[in-house]
Formats: C-alpha cells, sequence, structure tokens
C-alpha cells in the first residue's frame, strides 16, 4: 500500500536525523493519511479514498467537488 494522498499527491519526504555529535542518518516524514467512506452527491453513492488529514479537512470546508476543482482533478481521477 503506497503512502501518496489520492487527491492532494502529498508523498513521503526524506531528510535526515542529525544527533548531537552531527551523526545524519536517513529518515522518512510520513503524510498523515487516513482512509475514509466521502459521500458523493453527484454519483448518489460512497467512495472510499485515502486521503492525508490535510486534504480531508479542506474537504470537510469547501466540499468535495469544489476541492477536486481546485486542485484541476476530475472526480474519475481518484475512483
Amino acid at each position: 500500500m503506497s503512502k501518496v494522498c489520492q487527491i492532494s499527491g502529498k508523498r513521503p519526504l526524506v531528510g535526515n536525523n542529525v544527533s548531537k555529535s552531527n551523526i545524519k542518518t536517513k529518515r522518512r516524514q510520513l503524510p498523515n493519511l487516513q482512509v475514509k467512506n466521502i459521500y458523493v452527491p453527484e454519483l448518489g453513492r460512497k467512495v472510499k479514498i485515502k486521503l492525508a488529514a490535510s486534504a480531508l479537512k479542506a474537504i470537510d470546508k469547501n466540499g468535495l467537488m469544489a476541492y477536486l476543482k481546485k486542485q484541476q482533478l476530475k472526480l474519475s481521477d481518484i475512483i
């Protein structure tokens, strides 16, 4: 299962842990992904989507179709 948001496209970031003695080791910063069922009135059914928490907050605020339009995506791209 990939760690990518289906709507916003957020992916893991790669960086370094830096110790006090300045030894660097690789680390990954994973996005806060959630699997949610979102009701789409245009389809009349629920859609299961894996999305980041920040995208979920934006969808709750603006609605799914408005958020997709802002991201220049179509509903068929995420289903």
